[in-house]
């Protein structure tokens, strides 16, 4: 009884992930499956999304917008100022 359930949710768990160009993860294909009708837990959408071989895409890094100088001053001093302490303060 579980078995043919569980054949039949997978089958409809691989239609959604390609109906939404296979970035839903479990926690968006829960939520889609339960507008559906479908009474299943988020733990066994996550069983039944292993069983399928099917994961959502993560977000991604953020692109470096920046980058550290190589050489400790890269920058010549023209001005000539000389920062060296008498003391702590």
């Amino acid at each position: 009884m579980r078995s043919l359930r569980d054949a039949a949710l997978v089958e409809r768990i691989t239609e959604v992930h390609k109906q939404n160009y296979g970035v839903y993860g479990i926690c968006k294909m829960w939520h889609a499956l339960r507008r559906e009708g479908i009474d299943i837990g988020r733990e066994q959408t996550a069983r039944l999304m292993r069983l399928a071989e099917v994961s959502g895409k993560g977000k991604g890094r953020s692109p470096v917008t920046t980058h550290k100088p190589k050489g400790p001053e890269t920058r010549p001093d023209l001005v000539g100022r000389e920062f060296q302490a008498c003391g702590p303060n």
